[in-house]
């Protein structure tokens, strides 16, 4: 193996690693670094042992990941009947908790939710319900985006070795 071969290869592994990190610290785009590092792993070995099919699978896993980065919080809300206001203020939230790491990602759609909430309905209750299920909502969503880079990286090594 060429010494440019063990570079990509060791490219590979800390894209992957990468992306591990990623599926918790809302700064790194987690799944689309396990991707990127499956990618080039696959052109690496000139899609011989990871196919097409494994990358499209794997496309699909990061696709449903950045879609529960954007749905979740509006799911936990409107799970226990927000309004569309608390809907709103989650989504809102959640966009700007993004620009302020892991605590804003977490902080942020909860704050926006239970404002929202509020102002639709001046009901303290309903407001701390609505803002914590869609903290849970979040909490449940990082816990899929961890799994999913798992089984992302498991689907990529399984292909490679099998």
């Amino acid at each position: 193996m060429p010494s440019t071969d063990v570079l990509l290869w060791i490219l590979t592994a800390l894209l992957m690693a990468a992306g591990l990190a990623g599926a918790v610290l809302p700064v790194l785009p987690g799944a689309a670094l396990v991707l990127a590092g499956a990618v080039l792993g696959a052109w690496i070995d000139g899609f011989e042992r990871v196919g097409g099919w494994t990358v499209g699978l794997l496309v699909a896993l990061a696709l449903l990941s950045w879609i529960l980065d954007y749905v979740a919080a509006l799911l936990g809300a409107k799970k226990v009947g927000a309004s569309r206001l608390a809907l709103i203020g989650a989504a809102v939230g959640t966009v700007a908790g993004l620009m302020f790491g892991i605590v804003g990602v977490f902080v942020l759609p909860f704050i926006g939710a239970a404002l929202g909430e509020y102002v639709a309905r001046r009901d303290h209750q309903a407001a701390t319900r609505v803002g914590i299920a869609t903290g849970l909502g979040l909490l449940l969503a990082l816990v899929a985006k961890v799994v999913i880079a798992f089984v992302m990286i498991g689907v990529f090594v399984a292909a490679l070795v099998f």
